[in-house]
């Protein structure tokens, strides 16, 4: 499995990223990316932290790991030029925290990320059809999440993500070690949203996809 969502303490997820991809690797999966919170007061610090750190891992027996972002709660008019900001300073990844039903997630959110081009719209709750189409049309990929809360419109998500020819990828968002998941239990997770086993595959390919292309940005940004 390929988690494009996870969190170390540069936001709010209990641990440093070394602790992190570590347990990843040790709970079986072939890669990650850390996508700390962000909005305009820390992105510059959190990207670039990030960056310098995963280009320290090369040459050493570790995961690959992609220097990411998570927008979040930002002002859907802030939207683009942040997701443009993050990527000309070097994030690799730019996740958009989508509106979730759990949390007060700005209306808007979901189609800004869509407009803006961003990688993947996390959590997209009760998301349009319209946006779906939009979404399958900009090729943003829609996320399925195994975290609590959030989870509780994978179901929707899925159904028109089918029905659009929309992507999916199937992350963790962990905040924990505890939140990671197996290869296995991603596969009940994708089958409670109502998918079929040809479909879950078809999420780790389009996972694998975003990784590859996502890792060839390099993380140009940081001197």
């Amino acid at each position: 499995m390929i988690d494009l969502h996870t969190h170390s303490l540069f936001s709010d997820g209990e641990v440093v990223p070394s602790e992190l991809i570590q347990r990843a690797r040790i709970k079986g999966l072939r890669a990650i990316a850390i996508t700390d919170h962000v909005d305009a007061s820390n992105l510059e610090f959190v990207i670039r932290a990030m960056v310098k750190f995963v280009r320290s891992l090369q040459g050493h027996d570790v995961i690959p790991v992609l220097a990411g972002i998570e927008l979040t709660h930002v002002p859907p008019t802030q939207v683009l030029s942040l997701v443009r900001k993050g990527r000309r300073l070097g994030a690799q990844l730019v996740v958009v925290h989508g509106e979730t039903v759990v949390e007060p997630v700005a209306r808007g959110t979901n189609r800004a990320a869509i407009m803006a081009g961003s990688d993947i719209l996390a959590h997209p709750g009760l998301i349009s059809a319209e946006e779906v189409k939009l979404a399958a049309n900009k090729g943003v990929a829609l996320e399925i999440s195994s975290r609590r809360g959030h989870s509780l419109t994978n179901g929707h998500v899925a159904r028109l993500a089918r029905r659009w020819g929309a992507r999916l990828v199937l992350n963790t968002d962990a905040h924990s070690p505890r939140d990671l998941i197996s290869l296995d239990m991603a596969e009940i997770v994708a089958k409670g949203a109502g998918l079929s086993k040809a479909e879950f595959i078809e999420m780790r390919k389009n996972s694998e996809a975003l990784f590859q292309k996502a890792r060839r940005r390099k993380g140009r940004g940081v001197t």
